[in-house]
């Protein structure tokens, strides 16, 4: 049993949980996620680590309200208790597993909503090994804006957009970016984790400016273990699946079109079916049951 150490509200929907967990803490990097059952009976969900502290063998996980088991967590108290957490999963952050090659670059993060969650530890790791980088968080309105005080300490400017103008910069997160090159900065890396649609566009300007751009695929992640086909992706000219194969692409490379219409699809069962049928051996990736070379 996992133990819950640490609860706060960070908005209407979203919360904050420390969990005692330290194998997962002793192994664990910026970028990899968690898989958790909240009761025996529970479904399994995939939860980015938001942060993690070797010392006290705790995860740091940020959870959006969005159905029943997130709800059904949102319920639980200091000292409950969470079925399972496994873990880590996933690749780490592209950054963190080379540090050294950017040490010269200037990185901009741009966190769309919850994707802040998985943009913090990587800002909080970069500023450790002495690699500070700018961070733009975007959000619909003004008490829908999570971690900005955790940004900036480790961030070197934090920039706050809301697209109804209620705090900070009013406007999209691609508008900030196109105002901050515009008055000077030159930035080589983006970083984009949030909504699809929001990494598409992300994408497409960071392209046309020629910076090189990092997306985590982690919002299309289902049962994050590959055996549901729900993060099938194409990047490139290659099919990847999200849990295993990332969850960190190439933005450049990532057919977002196709992305939003499966996710589309996914929601039904007609559509999942039709999925299965259409994408046949490949459909799953990394799950040892559909044979094939995407096995």
């Amino acid at each position: 049993m996992y133990r819950i150490i640490n609860k706060r509200d960070l908005s209407e929907n979203i919360f904050l949980i420390d969990v005692e967990a330290p194998w997962v803490t002793n192994k664990c990097l910026p970028g990899q996620f968690v898989i958790v059952r909240v009761d025996k009976k529970g479904e399994r969900i995939p939860l980015t680590i938001c942060d993690y502290s070797k010392t006290n063998g705790t995860v740091t996980l940020v959870v959006q309200i969005i159905g029943a088991t997130t709800l059904k967590m949102s319920k639980l108290s200091v000292g409950d208790c969470l079925e399972d957490i496994a873990g880590p999963l996933g690749n780490p952050s592209e950054l963190i597993s080379n540090v050294a090659a950017a040490n010269d670059k200037k990185i901009v993060f741009v966190a769309g909503g919850v994707g802040a969650a998985p943009v913090f530890p990587q800002v909080k790791h970069l500023s450790e090994k002495g690699v500070r980088s700018d961070v733009i968080i975007g959000a619909k309105t003004k008490n829908l804006v999570i971690l900005e005080s955790e940004m900036k300490k480790y961030a070197e400017n934090v920039y706050v957009c809301t697209d109804d103008g209620s705090y900070g910069f009013k406007g999209l997160v691609t508008n900030k970016i196109s105002e901050l090159v515009n008055n000077g900065k030159n930035y080589d890396i983006c970083v984009a984790i949030g909504p699809v649609i929001m990494m598409k566009f992300v994408s497409e300007l960071t392209e046309k400016l020629g910076i090189t751009q990092i997306v985590s695929m982690n919002p299309i992640m289902v049962d994050g273990t590959g055996m549901c086909g729900a993060c099938r992706l194409t990047v490139g000219e290659e099919v990847k699946f999200a849990c295993v194969d990332g969850p960190e692409f190439d933005g450049h490379k990532v057919d977002f079109d196709e992305c939003l219409k499966r996710l589309t699809l996914y929601k039904t069962d007609e559509g999942r079916a039709y999925l299965k049928e259409k994408e046949g051996l490949s459909h799953h990736g990394g799950c040892g049951l559909c044979g094939g070379e995407n096995d």
